[in-house]
């Protein structure tokens, strides 16, 4: 049982009955690259109403949406549907939409993300081959300061040294670091290079790091086997720079909602109340702007 209020900044929402959206994620025969079989999530609708219902026990007090269409012809429909349902539930209270950084006329998707409703705060973009220091994406990254836009980044440890830059080239732009970087081996060797590659990433001082996900890589995972994950990312951004998030409900295949918050609250019991309310809710609504 949560006692902390815990604002989940990574959930996804999905109808696929809608023609409009696309998630080729989750479509029948998809096989997931990293994750394999995920076809125990592929309900044909998870939206707010489930999620407040699975979660109504867990003291969560605000829920950032991050992108989960993908394919779809117009960006923009995930935000007005999401605008819609959290018009009717109350829920999410923040969006972190998609918009492709690379396009020549990605300042006017911003735009209309913005103007579609006010919960969005930041953007994700999956962008293709070594985006990250293409000068096309960054053109688009430099954007999201003007739109008063975060960026959620999708980053392995390889290219932190390159995530860093970026973030140092626009420092008014807060940068967040999703899933702990995926770590995708539990092996001495990955952990070594991984550790690395945060503590590169930390260096910029507008980066902050999202401790979310880990069951994905961690199928049979237990309090003490991600301790050294989450307890790294706090080493080297800091307990100001970090916060708490779950992958709902892509890590309910390895785990109850319940048993996530159970397990934070484990790993951050020597912390002080100060330091916990950090992680559970106060930095997090800070960096997407939650109130």
């Amino acid at each position: 049982m949560a006692t902390l209020p815990f604002v989940d900044t990574h959930v996804h929402f999905y109808d696929l009955r809608r023609k409009d959206l696309v998630y080729s994620w989750l479509q029948p025969a998809y096989i997931h690259p990293q994750l394999g079989d995920i076809n125990a999530v592929k309900t044909l609708v998870f939206s707010a109403d489930a999620f407040q219902g699975e979660t109504r026990f867990a003291n969560v007090s605000k829920v950032v949406h991050v992108q989960a269409a993908l394919g779809a012809p117009d960006p923009v429909t995930e935000t007005i549907w999401l605008e819609e349902m959290a018009e009717r539930t109350g829920c999410p209270d923040g969006i972190v939409a998609h918009a492709p950084l690379a396009d020549p006329d990605v300042e006017e998707i911003l735009a209309r993300h913005v103007a579609a409703s006010r919960r969005v705060c930041g953007i994700r973009d999956f962008g293709d081959g070594d985006y990250l220091v293409s000068p096309d994406w960054q053109r688009g990254y430099s954007l999201l300061e003007k739109y008063g836009l975060m960026c959620d980044l999708d980053c392995l440890w390889e290219n932190m040294g390159k995530a860093r830059d970026v973030a140092r080239k626009f420092p008014h732009t807060p940068m967040v670091l999703e899933h702990c970087g995926y770590p995708r081996s539990r092996s001495e060797e990955y952990f070594r290079d991984w550790r690395q590659g945060l503590k590169t990433l930390a260096e910029a001082e507008n980066t902050w790091c999202k401790i979310s996900g880990l069951g994905m890589y961690d199928h049979q995972w237990t309090v003490e086997s991600w301790r050294p994950w989450a307890m790294s990312c706090i080493e080297f951004f800091g307990v100001e720079r970090c916060f708490f998030g779950t992958n709902w409900p892509i890590d309910r295949l390895y785990s109850s909602y319940g048993d996530v918050i159970d397990a934070y609250e484990v790993l951050t019991a020597d912390l002080t109340t100060t330091e916990q309310e950090a992680l559970f809710f106060r930095n997090a609504s800070a960096v997407y702007r939650l109130g």
